[in-house]
């Protein structure tokens, strides 16, 4: 007895002071200052933590960096804190801080991997206080909802609650405000044109103008060739087409532009009319025009010349019946195959300039080249490796040879067909003459690629397509917005002009 005593004290005495330690080294490494100790090479997570609404706030109580970034206590928190501090430490010890993009990595698809809902609720157990407002109500019962999809998280609205981020709008129909109009005189007339040629369209009821290019009609082979390096199987076989001539926006429809539309024509309330949501196939009215958007729809990045984001393809559409009321010519989307023969310019390669796919990118990742390698893809498009993970705006790139700029890269765009990934299979014919896609889908195709795209994606005949309700799938409005995604913010559009008897053809 005597000796199971003498081992047992000791070991008694030991396992306390080692959960002792263990609790005093679980605390002393969850304070604010151990945190930023390795958080220092973020330059801006501690300034932007006090300026945020965590810190500032009414009670005086500022919520702490494990508050947010750890589950609460019993709930897997110290799992948790062992992963991310091997993280932290492994990445403070072994990477450069200086080649991080902080603005990326502070957006929603990153900022979720560390942040925790049961984390937020253990807070905010009232998800209903009394100040809340109706938009915010409606907000939560959507997350509060059996029906809402997995990754509706507190964070998908409240994003800037735990780091201040300028310029950001927290939730609700936001809307634009008075559009900037400087000291322009306003456009009383479009533009007329006599012959076939470029010419700039001027918005009557605007300041806005900006520049069709003549793209003349040829045959072109469609689609990639099976041995093309990244190609996918929806991009084939490939075909012989023929387009018509046509006029083609120089660049994507600008916020400048788009705003022009929402001032003159935004509707008075959101429409109760959601029959052909899905892909947008419902008569547009191009009298009455968007509803304010809910959030904010050019994340933060700038408007003015930069495409305009977060528009759905219902939206693009009533644009281009608009434009075509106020112009008094035929705008319309682009058809896919009138899409790849701007974007090629008369090439047959993947893309419109010199460079393979496979040495733009290796196996799905970053390519490690030289800046000799690069400099090609770097001067014609906007993509992953250096758009700094936005929209930037039509200066930094060069045309293709049509004169068109962005076709590859910057945002993916709206065309006019139905997508299906046997369309090509399905055309009949020496020759395919202005094909138009199948006469029915439930998604349409978009082409291009966008600034978040790996090099492969941005080829002159990949193609991609909408996928309406994952983009609308945060969208906390019933019914949800015809107008404007709440989840898609890499797809834009820009227009076609008919070549006929309004722009120069007798």
């Amino acid at each position: 007895m005597k000796k199971k005593w003498i081992w047992f004290v000791p070991g008694l005495v030991t396992g306390i002071l080692v959960v002792g330690s263990g609790s005093v080294a679980v605390k002393r490494t969850s304070t604010n200052e151990y945190c930023n100790s390795c958080h220092s090479i973020h330059p801006h997570s501690t300034v932007s933590w006090k300026q945020s609404v965590h810190y500032q706030t009414e009670s005086g109580t500022h919520t702490n960096c494990v508050d947010c970034h750890l589950p609460p206590h019993g709930q897997g928190y110290l799992q948790e804190k062992i992963k991310t501090g091997a993280r932290d430490v492994w990445s403070k010890w072994t990477k450069d801080s200086a080649s991080f993009n902080w603005e990326d990595k502070g957006k929603l698809e990153h900022a979720r991997k560390h942040v925790y809902n049961s984390s937020c609720i253990a807070c905010h157990e009232n998800l209903f206080p009394p100040k809340l407002t109706k938009e915010g109500a409606d907000a939560h019962l959507y997350y509060t909802s059996k029906n809402k999809p997995a990754d509706v998280e507190c964070i998908n609205c409240h994003l800037n609650a735990g780091h201040y981020i300028e310029g950001y709008v927290h939730g609700g129909n936001t809307g634009f405000g008075a559009t900037a109009q400087g000291n322009k005189e306003k456009y009383s007339l479009p533009a007329t044109v006599i012959r076939f040629e470029n010419f700039k369209e001027m918005v009557p009821g605007s300041t806005v103008a900006f520049t069709m290019v003549a793209v003349p009609g040829g045959a072109f082979s469609m689609g990639s060739p099976a041995d093309e390096p990244l190609r996918e199987d929806d991009e084939g076989p490939v075909i012989p087409v023929k387009v018509d001539s046509f006029y083609m926006a120089e660049v994507e429809v600008s916020w400048d532009e788009y705003l022009a539309f929402y001032a003159q024509t935004s509707g008075e309330g959101r429409s109760t009319d959601t029959e052909g949501l899905r892909a947008g196939d419902r008569k547009t009215d191009a009298i009455t025009g968007a509803t304010p958007p809910y959030g904010q729809p050019d994340q933060g990045w700038g408007k003015g010349l930069r495409p305009a984001i977060s528009i759905s393809f219902h939206a693009a559409e009533t644009y281009c019946k608009w434009l075509s009321l106020v112009t008094g010519k035929n705008y319309r989307l682009p058809t896919e195959a009138e899409w790849e023969y701007a974007c090629r310019g008369g090439t047959t390669s993947p893309y419109f300039f010199r460079g393979e796919p496979n040495k733009f990118e290796k196996s799905g990742l970053r390519a490690k080249l030289s800046k000799n390698d690069t400099t090609a893809i770097n001067t014609y498009v906007v993509y992953a490796e250096n758009s700094m993970a936005k929209t930037q705006e039509p200066s930094f790139v060069s045309a293709n040879p049509f004169g068109l700029k962005n076709m590859a890269g910057n945002v993916a765009e709206f065309c006019s067909d139905w997508y299906q990934p046997d369309a090509y299979a399905k055309y009949q014919g020496d020759i395919v003459i202005n094909p138009k896609g199948p006469s029915s889908g439930t998604e349409r195709v978009i082409r291009g690629g966008s600034f978040r795209d790996a090099a492969g994606k941005v080829r002159s005949a990949a193609r991609d397509y909408t996928r309406t309700d994952a983009w609308l799938h945060t969208d906390p409005q019933i019914p949800k917005s015809i107008w404007w995604y709440s989840d898609c913010f890499y797809v834009g559009f820009r227009v076609v002009c008919e070549y006929d008897n309004t722009t120069g053809k007798k």
